[in-house]
């Protein structure tokens, strides 16, 4: 008996001594979707070889085709391979050329049959993709959302990784009379998600959260308690973003540590990945390019951005790709 005292004290003591240690540095990678001027499967090929370093932890890859590739099985089934055999654990965010611009051979959108044939070839398992799986926490595991296991979250050190599915064209919001029910519905499985997300973070007292979407919400574009429902886009009409943009920001602002947005909305000329602060939020958009990010706990700044050395290369592959 008074051996298992002991040995329950010791544990105890080293995990309040390991809570209250600052947590190891660690490395991660997003793979940007610059499917739109051809060469897909090159540019694929290029990006996994890039990100094949031992001390990343997983890597995120942020689409699988592109709009003019065609939306078949045997397509969606040959980039899954690929995301396989990569070498580091590989979480793959939907993007809105994956299935929200898709037609059947009539004509008419196929987005919502193509988007659940998506859930089943690339989100099955409780496990990211690659020869090295993580666990990973689903949406799906909650029983009102089981049709939603594209939204995973995993945890490293005390930071908070998670995918939203948040697609860049306007999050799919559509412009027609009626319900616009594949859009509605998404939007109260993603508000369950992001609360159930910053609850955890709260209760287990972490250092950041960091969520990774296809579609920029455009979280520093408005001044704080101002952050507008119906915000409009650029284009006019509603904004599909307003209501994610203004609970993120809402739930950031009750979370102490940081909250990092990255999505891969496209790069001015010229212009290089760059993370934004505005209090304890920040926002990257990685365009097309393949990120590498050191995240160091307790240190300032505590996301740091490995410089982009494959830009130059990238350009000079697309122009041949053509």
């Amino acid at each position: 008996m008074k051996r298992r005292a002991c040995l329950a004290l010791l544990l105890c003591c080293a995990a309040l001594a390991a809570r209250g240690a600052p947590s190891a540095s660690q490395r991660f990678a997003v793979i940007g979707h610059g499917f739109t001027h051809g060469g897909t499967e090159a540019r694929l090929e290029r990006a996994l070889a890039d990100v094949r370093e031992p001390d990343l932890a997983f890597v995120v890859a942020t689409g699988i085709k592109g709009e003019a590739e065609p939306c078949s099985d045997t397509l969606y089934t040959r980039r899954r391979e690929m995301f396989n055999d990569a070498l580091r654990p590989l979480i793959v965010a939907p993007a809105a050329s994956d299935w929200s611009g898709c037609r059947n051979s009539a004509g008419r959108s196929a987005a919502i049959e193509r988007l659940n044939r998506l859930r089943e070839l690339f989100y099955p398992e409780p496990y990211s993709l690659g020869a090295r799986r993580i666990p990973l926490t689903r949406l799906s595991s909650s029983p009102r959302f089981r049709s939603y296991p594209e939204n995973a979250h995993w945890v490293i050190g005390r930071v908070l990784y998670a995918t939203v599915n948040l697609p860049a064209n306007n999050n799919h919001y559509l412009a027609e009379a009626g319900r616009n029910s594949e859009f509605e519905d998404r939007l109260v499985a993603n508000r369950f998600w992001l609360i159930r997300l910053f609850t955890l973070a709260r209760r287990t007292r972490l250092d950041a959260v960091v969520l990774f979407s296809e579609g920029d919400v455009k979280i520093l574009s408005e001044k704080p308690g101002l952050l507008s429902l119906w915000r409009r886009p650029s284009g006019g009409g509603q904004d599909g973003f307003a209501e994610p943009r203004r609970l993120i920001g809402s739930l950031a602002q009750k979370f102490g540590g940081k909250v990092l947005l990255i999505d891969t909305a496209p790069l001015a000329a010229g212009a290089q990945p760059a993370i934004a602060w505005r209090g304890n939020l920040g926002h990257l958009s990685v365009g097309s390019e393949v990120v590498k990010l050191t995240v160091e706990p307790g240190a300032a700044p505590m996301f740091a951005l490995d410089p982009v050395e494959n830009s130059a290369r990238g350009e000079r592959a697309d122009k041949a790709d053509r």
